[in-house]
């Protein structure tokens, strides 16, 4: 495999030229900064509405345990053991 270094060392002095000609001070993200900030946050917005929605639409109720021991039946067995004699 052929060395790269050489190559992306030139690459590097070739843009260090362009890079010294940028104001610090005059470099913002601009119009296309905020049209991609605002499509990002409205897609958010739509994803948690959708979301919302979805599980307002969720009906979770919990199955009985098939061996019939339920918190109902340990609180039973709770009161009806020696303490409560």
């Amino acid at each position: 495999m052929p060395d790269m270094s050489a190559s992306a060392n030139l690459a590097l002095t070739h843009l260090v030229p362009l890079a010294k000609e940028v104001d610090d001070n005059k470099v913002t993200p601009g119009v296309l900064g905020f049209l991609v900030f605002a499509a990002l946050a409205v897609g958010v917005w739509l994803l948690m509405k959708s979301m919302n929605r979805h599980m307002g639409k969720v009906d979770f109720e919990e199955a009985p345990d098939p061996k019939g021991e339920g918190p109902s039946s340990k609180d039973a067995k709770r009161k009806s053991g020696p303490a409560a004699a």
